[in-house]
């Protein structure tokens, strides 16, 4: 069974969190939330808190099969100062493993060193990303092993390419059928 890790910093983006935890989970992927301060409960940027199933603190990347980033800008400065965040990034892609942010997150990515040459985010953060390749057109950008997202509204196409990515198209289409989401290329 593949297994995801959901990092969840104060501030993080509910939309974006809790649509790819639920779209993957459909899937019969695991999904593991993450705290990032070990606080099992973690507060999001409009005041909803989510509980997270464990601490960021001891998870590795032989662990998990993807990390995904939510967005959201508080949660997103957090993921890109945290220093077990980053090297957990930085861990992901020296083993060539998939990872996904979403909304702001990419610059998190973007901290880490791992943005490859295209990517997409929420309009505006590409500003405050020093990298070139971002792409505005596409909801979901996949670059060899980094898949990124504009925001909320893309959240649940954002969830089925990691299915895509993680467990085939089979899968993809049949979460995307019963998600009625005819909307996600």
């Amino acid at each position: 069974m593949a297994t995801v890790l959901v990092p969840l910093a104060t501030g993080f983006e509910e939309i974006e969190a809790i649509s790819i935890i639920d779209t993957v989970r459909r899937s019969s992927i695991e999904v593991i939330v993450a705290s990032v301060d070990g606080n099992a409960d973690v507060r999001g940027a409009h005041g909803i808190t989510v509980k997270a199933d464990k601490s960021i603190k001891n998870i590795t990347a032989d662990d998990i099969d993807m990390i995904v980033l939510p967005g959201g800008w508080g949660g997103t400065k957090i993921l890109a100062e945290d220093a077990k965040v980053q090297s957990l990034i930085k861990e992901m892609d020296a083993k060539g493993k998939q990872i996904g942010a979403i909304c702001a997150a990419p610059f998190a990515l973007d901290k880490a060193g791992v943005l490859k040459e295209k990517f997409t985010c929420y309009p505006s953060v590409e500003a405050d990303i020093d990298h070139k390749g971002y792409d505005a057109t596409q909801k979901v950008v996949s670059d060899k092993n980094i898949l990124t997202s504009r925001g909320p509204g893309t959240a649940i196409c954002f969830g089925l390419e990691i299915i895509k990515i993680l467990l085939g198209n089979d899968a993809k289409e049949k979460a995307k059928g019963g998600l009625l989401a005819d909307y996600c290329e």
